[in-house]
């Protein structure tokens, strides 16, 4: 590949494809939580580690699906209006407590279970009660209509959810109608997370000529939560590679992966990718990505690792391309791509063939009310606020050299990162 000699990361070495990375971490790495049992009101959001087979029918019991009056559709002339008499009352958590008789109608309310026999419901805005306790039906309803069956929601014995998938709240309350209290999931992925940088002081201390306050670590944390990691936040490590080493080896033991931010690129106080070869293997160090192409991934003493870039920016697309599907994947979810949505570009950009870049961008309504990507203003991959000034990122693939006003692009919003 050729060399992009006017970028700030140019050095030698080939560029690995984002899709190259992951299909080799997914061939290098195997899932490595093991399981547990949280009851439902502690499962959203966590890994469903066997498929989820469905106990009984939901409903349980064919039902109205409206207010109206329940009947048999054998009773209903096919051309006429139709009068019945109006014989019994159902609502929902009782019963008629026998079968229909030919020739009358029920009436029911939404939920209550349909009495034997009865297989069609007219909703009462579409009859007429007399005065005599009669009602007049039109023709033409179909049979069935307005009824539940058992099961039509849930059929007894299907596969309702999936192992690896990730609960929602809707998820929870599916198996919650199934009468379930509790489920088997995956443990928590245990993460170690390290800043690397002589430059770098905690907030709330005092800083130093020359030194800024380390942001990565706790975006880095608030990222990892919200894919329900358990994080052991290890502060900062100096810029000497033997204290690095020495961190990234007893870290190892007790964690399923190594995080860090900083220390990954080729100078010569950049000691992350020495150490982590002196202590374990590295898998590749450098993506043909934009920002962020110096990221280190490989282990130390059988745990993964990875290593992201210091700036700001850079560390925010790497953790959503790089860790964030590795973080599920070593969790034992299924992938879940991050969603995307085809918007219309609001500015002219142009790229290098070769590899993926992502610009930072809003969202507005156009002049004509189509949605619109504007861009931000600054560029820089140490430019913190534009990540706060933005909706999310506008992705060009590797084969894109340049867009303009009007083209179709693909939009993925910060919310999808979690």
């Amino acid at each position: 590949m050729a060399q992009l000699s006017d970028d700030c990361f140019a050095f030698g070495g080939a560029l690995m494809s984002v899709d190259e990375a992951l299909a080799l971490l997914a061939e290098r790495l195997a899932p490595v939580a093991g399981t547990e049992r949280v009851a439902l009101a502690a499962a959203s959001g966590r890994i469903l580690a066997a498929d989820l087979v469905a106990p009984c029918d939901v409903p349980p019991f064919a039902n109205s699906a409206v207010d109206g009056y329940a009947l048999r559709h054998a009773d209903l002339p096919a051309e006429r209006e139709t009068t019945l008499p109006v014989t019994g009352r159902v609502a929902a958590g009782g019963s008629l407590g026998r079968a229909i008789v030919p020739g009358e109608a029920i009436r029911i309310f939404t939920g209550a279970p349909m009495p034997e026999g009865a297989d069609t419901v007219f909703m009462q805005e579409d009859v007429a009660l007399g005065e005599d306790g009669r009602v007049r039906l039109p023709p033409g309803l179909k049979r069935g209509a307005n009824a539940r069956a058992a099961g039509e929601d849930v059929a007894r014995g299907s596969t309702i959810l999936q192992a690896g998938q990730r609960l929602r709240p809707q998820d929870v309350g599916l198996a919650a109608s199934v009468g379930l209290t509790a489920l088997d999931v995956r443990s928590p992925l245990r993460v170690a997370l390290f800043s690397t940088g002589d430059e770098i002081a905690e907030p709330g201390s005092a800083l130093a000529p020359g030194m800024l306050y380390d942001s990565n670590r706790f975006t880095l944390g608030a990222l990892l939560g919200a894919l329900g990691c358990h994080v052991t936040d290890l502060g900062i490590l100096p810029d000497r590679r033997e204290a690095v080493s020495a961190a990234l080896a007893a870290a190892a033991p007790g964690h399923d992966l190594i995080l860090t931010s900083g220390g990954v690129s080729t100078g010569e106080e950049d000691h992350v990718k020495a150490a982590v070869e002196g202590a374990g293997s590295l898998f590749f160090w450098r993506l043909a990505i934009k920002p962020g192409r110096p990221v280190a991934m490989g282990q130390v003493g059988g745990t993964a690792f990875v290593g992201l870039p210091g700036n700001p920016v850079a560390v925010m697309v790497t953790f959503a391309h790089i860790v964030r599907p590795l973080v599920l994947h070593l969790a034992g979810a299924r992938a879940v791509s991050l969603p995307r949505f085809a918007v219309r570009a609001a500015f002219s950009y142009r790229k290098k063939a070769g590899r993926r870049e992502y610009v930072r961008v809003s969202l507005a309504r156009g002049d004509d009310g189509m949605t619109e990507a504007r861009k931000f203003p600054r560029e820089g991959a140490g430019i913190l606020s534009s990540l706060v000034g933005s909706d999310g990122l506008v992705e060009l693939p590797e084969q894109v050299l340049a867009i303009a006003p009007g083209d179709s692009v693909s939009y993925l919003p910060f919310s999808g990162f979690a």
